[in-house]
């Protein structure tokens, strides 16, 4: 079938992405799903950072490549084999495909299964394929999903189903920055309640990261952003404390209002500057978590012995250390609830062909999460 799709030609172009255009809206062909695949009728689909390092060059993927993981959309056709879904179901995406059976996959961490991850460097689907082309070549799959795109042919293990009344705007949030941001609180750091945390880095997945602590009863929620607009929505959100990271007394100032800094930090912005604060205004014994993802070549210096005396925990949090099919449903129900207000980071809804402006947008850090509607 032909349909229209945000293709990207090639990464590492010059901003502003409105005047270089690295990605073009065309029609390209989508083939028929295969064994153990389906067909998605993509309604919504949000713009993430890390679609931005595809773009920028920080991740490096092969191209040509149809962007886009965070998505949401209704079962059109399932292919020989399917079990988990059918025509009509609605769906969210996960953008790390898990096989069940490797190493990974066996002790309960899906969101690092070897299969999938190769699947996702090399472009393809978690069984290797790729089911987009243009002119008769083939064109690469992101993150096994390739979602910024009318239709998606995915890997059945690349979507769980949700309830049919959640608006599917609002469900895309939560193939990405709901999982990457909350589980990352609930899931890789385990804080319990009445802890108390910061988070460095406002974006969608820090955002989400600092709803989750709220939820948790955090006694002190520190935020700490380059820019002043999104410490405003972080205290709107639940924040006690905001700091701004370009002041070079940050961290002292942020170390004295908490009395030697936070039990638990949240680095979410993807870079050292980022990370090396978040490891600072981290208390002794404290845990800090980094959820960002900065370039392969790029790393963070830290001091040894503040490591081992002060009894400090790094870990790394990739996918929020989720079991999708296990937390979607859950974080949707807290969502229903009204204990985690995810649709306040909805910053606007957007049409495809937007998507170099909103990546400008996203740069420069003038938007939290755009929503792409079809």
């Amino acid at each position: 079938m032909k349909m229209r799709a945000a293709l990207l030609q090639q990464a590492g172009r010059p901003r502003p992405y409105t005047d270089s255009r690295p990605i073009v809206v065309t029609d390209v062909d989508l083939a028929t799903p295969g064994r153990g695949e389906v067909l998605v009728q993509i309604k919504a689909a949000g713009v993430c950072h890390s679609d931005l390092s595809v773009v920028n060059g920080t991740r490096k993927r092969p191209v040509p490549m149809v962007l886009g993981h965070e998505a949401a959309g209704i079962i059109a056709e399932v292919g020989p084999g399917v079990s988990r879904v059918r025509p009509g179901d609605h769906i969210v995406f996960i953008f790390a495909a898990s096989c069940g059976h490797c190493e990974p996959c066996l002790s309960g961490r899906p969101g690092i299964c070897e299969p999938g991850t190769q699947a996702n460097a090399d472009g393809c689907l978690l069984g290797g394929e790729r089911r987009l082309s243009l002119d008769g070549a083939a064109i690469n799959h992101q993150s096994g999903v390739s979602c910024f795109a009318e239709y998606a042919v995915a890997s059945e293990h690349s979507v769980i189903r949700i309830d049919h009344s959640l608006p599917l705007d609002e469900a895309a949030l939560f193939s990405c920055a709901v999982i990457t941001g909350v589980g990352a609180v609930l899931n890789t750091a385990a804080v319990p309640p009445g802890a108390t945390v910061s988070v460095v880095g406002l974006g969608g997945v820090g955002l989400n990261a600092l709803l989750a602590a709220r939820m948790l009863g955090a006694r002190r929620i520190v935020a700490i952003d380059r820019l002043d607009h999104k410490l405003a929505l972080a205290r709107q959100l639940g924040a006690t404390d905001t700091f701004n990271a370009d002041d070079p007394d940050c961290v002292a100032n942020m170390r004295d209002a908490t009395g030697g800094g936070t039990e638990y930090t949240f680095e979410a912005a993807g870079t050292v500057d980022a990370m090396a604060i978040a490891y600072q205004v981290t208390r002794r014994g404290g845990t800090t978590v980094s959820s960002g993802l900065s370039h392969p070549d790029h790393t963070v210096p830290l001091q040894h012995l503040s490591l081992v005396a002060e009894e400090r925990t790094i870990k790394g949090s990739y996918m929020g250390s989720c079991v999708p099919v296990r937390d979607i449903p859950r974080y949707i129900h807290l969502y229903q609830q009204g204990l985690l207000p995810v649709d306040r980071l909805l910053s606007e809804r957007i049409h495809l062909d937007d998507i170099n402006q909103a990546f400008d947008k996203l740069d420069a850090g003038d938007t939290v999460r755009q929503v792409i509607v079809f």
